[in-house]
């Protein structure tokens, strides 16, 4: 199971294994309050995508299409998610403000499309 969650909000059991999918740090955020597991930081949009989104919700089917192509590209990276989350929850941390149009949303909607194939 992959769940989606802000960094901000307190980690909790139920969260299983935390991975930071966000390319920078989260601002104002310690280690120590973040509890991640791991940070896939190359797993997040590259600069330039994450630029251009700029979070402009009428930007953001575009953004969809070419992040899924930059994850194509990532193959080893996307596995380590879908692989794990075949054996225990994980939840992808995100620090967008955003709870409905961010890069942890397409990159579990893009993880569950492509199981199905």
């Amino acid at each position: 199971m992959i769940l989606i969650k802000r960094i901000y909000e307190p980690a909790e059991l139920k969260d299983g294994f935390r991975i930071l999918v966000d390319r920078l740090w989260p601002r104002g955020m310690t280690k120590e309050k973040a509890r991640i597991d791991l940070w896939l930081r190359d797993i997040a949009p590259s600069d330039n995508l994450r630029k251009w989104y700029n979070h402009q919700p009428e930007n953001w089917n575009e953004f969809k299409q070419k992040y899924y192509e930059e994850l194509a590209t990532k193959n080893d990276l996307v596995d380590i998610i879908q692989k794990r989350s075949e054996s225990e929850t994980v939840t992808l941390l995100y620090s967008a403000k955003n709870q409905v149009l961010n890069n942890a949303v397409a990159l579990r909607e893009y993880i569950k499309n492509r199981t199905r194939v």
